[in-house]
């Protein structure tokens, strides 16, 4: 081999060359580091591949002992090359024996060797192994020759990533890469989903390594700079910033970044030493993740997928998609993986396929998890780093009932999951089996079972569930996944397919509840250091009045000749519900005068969310038609403890005594007005929490459509007269520390009641 031409051109060129050859893959290893050494002047080059039980194993080596290919092998954090893979750093030594994590393996024959120089193999900021290269003079590598080494890195990350060194694993185990990987996060929808993962915003896979004009290459990453800055600017001007949840101050970040001198010289350097521009932003950001996963400081730590994400805005640039667009190839059952997304985005993905959803960032009351509970599928969310293990078409589990994501599973594992799948899938043909069954207890006591919904996708589930109607009807929803403000018409003409499609079963319709974390793309809203307590729901309806007038109007024309249930969300005090029903009279004044037919009856109730209304039950009774208890907002501000903090989700429960006092509370007012009471959210949708609602007194619930078969299995089995007599005397002790979840179960268990 010829060793006077050198320099990563020559090498990038050689590798290219060697990449395209017909070889096995051990020989395509043999060779890329016989090139390495030779260009690099290194009398040893050494590739260590990482395995699935944290083994860094020697694959290839130029230099060293043959015989210890596939037998020597380093721990993470073991030894330099142990290191190098534990800090995802490199490491430039003129005498490797003297640094204090040195480990000598007798059986390499590498004593006589004193330069070291050892960088990560990097993907997506993880390190799949270690490049070394080594020489007896003691001499420090110079930073082209380091530049060079982690550019030549990079070729044997992708060759790592297709899988073809998998073969050469010793039996029995398997390359880091394709590890089986289980994360926990946290439930927002129950159930089990198997499939293959499909990335939302998935990264941009750079194929093409080698370029062929450094200048060429260079003008393309200036234009797609320029680009992405336009694109960060015009976020800033259209209002894009709320629809996508990105705050102010990211985007300020992204700008910042944009146009940093040191990002933009680092990817031109990466050019020059003969990558794409493609494969010089992957380079460059691989590198900036590797350090930054490792900071201690948390903030710069929680800036990575921003980061990643402008990295990934300027690699499609290059390569000419869109950002925000669909992933293709959608075929067979799957999984959307994504950092966050929004409702409309998850409708795109809607098939009979789409089996579950996992995401980095989201809540519990996030709009895309409310329409992922429509859509019927498990949910797992806040699961930091997901994004960045998965690959696509990579097999997933998602278990929606304990909020664990298991990736790339053992055959038995998914075995097991499968006959999860199969067990539930036999639960439900019961539940179908319960649903013309009347929702009785054995006692006798009839209770209403009512569904929520909020898109007209959600209307057929109301036959097939059995509910007796549609206890909350979210009308927000259209407009959240809408890119403009729906029209009057629109409006009218949904509520009506809505209605028609209820046939005679009730449906209660709930005013616009947007505002907190329900950001209309195409309104602006003023900046709020606490939002969930701001300017939203009915307090945004009454100061933009003509925004609920029209959407009066739309339901009084839809309900024509029918009922019309009206619900307003978020009520603080009674004189809004007051203000509310002026409106409505003079709505309904103004379209009789036009020769509009009105609804034959109109109820306007209130949701009970907000704990000063606890103290105006009396009046509140009187001024509205119905009550519903909208209990996941009333249990946060009851007792301050927003649910989507992961250190305060298992602080607090909503069968304490305390919420459970609460909710009799209002059940005793209700029936002292005879006021008509009905309960939503998460707490009605689980047969335990469900049962001790009936413990205390609620005869109507509603819940989203999946929970009503296992929530009736449940009443149908309760003497609810039983309950009653174990469940009151327990909320009423002054004294004593009754578990109340634990006085349920074991009523449950005694009584063969499921839960």
């Amino acid at each position: 081999m010829n060793t006077n031409v050198t320099g990563p051109r020559v090498l990038l060129r050689r590798l290219r060359e060697v990449m395209a050859e017909s070889l096995g893959a051990q020989e395509r290893l043999n060779t890329i580091v016989q090139h390495i050494a030779s260009n690099m002047v290194a009398e040893v080059c050494s590739v260590y591949v990482l395995r699935a039980d944290e083994v860094l194993e020697l694959y290839a080596t130029q230099g060293l002992n043959p015989k210890s290919v596939h037998v020597s092998s380093l721990r993470i954090g073991q030894g330099l090359v142990g290191t190098i893979a534990a800090t995802a750093r490199s490491l430039n030594l003129a005498d490797a024996q003297k640094h204090p994590a040195f480990a000598y393996l007798p059986e390499t024959g590498e004593e006589v060797f004193n330069a070291f120089l050892g960088v990560p193999i990097l993907r997506a900021g993880r390190a799949l192994g270690v490049l070394v290269v080594q020489n007896q003079d003691h001499r420090t590598y110079r930073d082209d020759e380091v530049e060079a080494l982690e550019t030549t890195a990079m070729v044997l990350a992708e060759l790592i990533a297709t899988g073809e060194l998998e073969g050469l694993a010793p039996k029995g185990t398997t390359l880091d890469l394709s590890r089986p990987l289980q994360m926990s996060g946290v439930s927002l929808s129950d159930g089990l989903g198997l499939g293959k993962v499909v990335l939302h915003e998935p990264r941009v896979v750079v194929t093409n390594l080698f370029n062929e004009n450094d200048a060429q290459e260079i003008e393309r990453l200036r234009e797609a700079l320029n680009k992405l800055r336009v694109s960060i600017d015009t976020l800033f001007q259209s209002g894009e910033v709320a629809r996508e949840g990105e705050h102010r101050e990211v985007l300020e970040a992204y700008r910042m970044f944009a146009n940093d001198r040191g990002w933009n010289r680092r990817m031109e350097e990466a050019i020059r030493n003969g990558l794409t521009a493609e494969a010089a932003v992957e380079k460059v950001q691989s590198d900036n993740r590797a350090r930054m996963l490792r900071q201690p400081d948390p903030y710069l730590r929680d800036r990575l997928n921003d980061f990643d994400d402008l990295a990934n805005r300027l690699l499609r640039e290059l390569v000419g998609k869109p950002h925000g667009e669909a992933a293709e190839g959608l075929d067979g059952d799957r999984v959307i993986v994504a950092r966050t997304m929004g409702a409309a985005e998850l409708l795109d993905y809607n098939s009979p396929g789409l089996r579950g959803l996992v995401l980095e960032e989201a809540g519990p009351t996030s709009h895309v998890v409310i329409v992922a509970r429509a859509l019927g599928i498990p949910v797992v969310a806040q699961v930091p780093g997901f994004v960045s293990n998965a690959e696509r078409g990579n097999e997933i589990v998602v278990d929606g009932d304990d909020g664990t994501v298991t990736l790339r599973p053992q055959p038995d594992v998914q075995s097991a999951y499968f006959e999860k799948s199969r067990f539930r899938e036999g639960q439900q043909k019961q539940y179908e089996q319960l649903r013309n069954k009347p929702a009785v207890s054995l006692d006798g006591v009839e209770i209403d079972m009512l569904m929520n919904a909020g898109l007209l996708m959600d209307m057929p589930q109301l036959e097939q569930s059995g509910a007796v109607g549609i206890g909350l009807f979210r009308t927000e929803l259209q407009f959240m996944i809408s890119a403009t403000l729906p029209r009057p018409g629109e409006q009218e003409e949904l509520y009506k397919c809505v209605v028609d499609a209820a046939g005679e079963k009730p449906v209660t319709f709930r005013t616009l509840d947007v505002g907190g974390d329900k950001v209309l793309p195409y309104m602006q809203m003023a900046h709020e250091e606490n939002p969930a307590l701001g300017w939203r729901a009915i307090r945004l309806s009454l100061d933009r009045p003509g925004l609920l007038r029209s959407q009066i109007r739309a339901l009084l024309k839809a309900c024509a000749g029918g009922q019309l249930r009206l619900m307003l969300p978020l009520v603080t005090e009674v004189w809004e519900v007051e203000q509310v029903r002026d409106l409505i009279k003079r709505e309904v004044e103004l379209q009789t005068r036009f020769g509009h037919e009105m609804p034959r009856s109109l109820e306007l109730g209130a949701m009970l969310e907000v704990p000063s209304l606890l103290w105006q039950l009396d009046e509140l009774m009187k001024a509205v038609d119905f009550v519903s208890v909208g209990s996941n907002d009333l249990f946060q501000l009851a007792m301050a403890c927003d649910r989507g903090n992961a250190n305060l989700a298992n602080r607090f429960s909503p069968l304490s005594k305390v919420y459970l006092r609460l909710l009799r509370q209002i059940v005793e007012k209700a029936n002292e007005h005879q006021t008509p009471l009905t309960l939503c959210g998460e707490i009605a949708g689980r047969p335990l929490s469900a049962m001790a609602l009936l413990g205390i007194g609620y005869r109507s619930i509603s819940m989203n459509p999946a929970a009503l078969g296992p929530v009736k299995a449940m009443l149908t089995s309760l003497n609810l007269g039983e309950l009653e007599k174990a469940l009151l005397p327990a909320l009423d002790e002054l004294e004593g520390d009754t578990d109340i979840p634990a006085l349920l179960t074991d009523f449950a268990d005694k009584h063969n009641i499921p839960y």
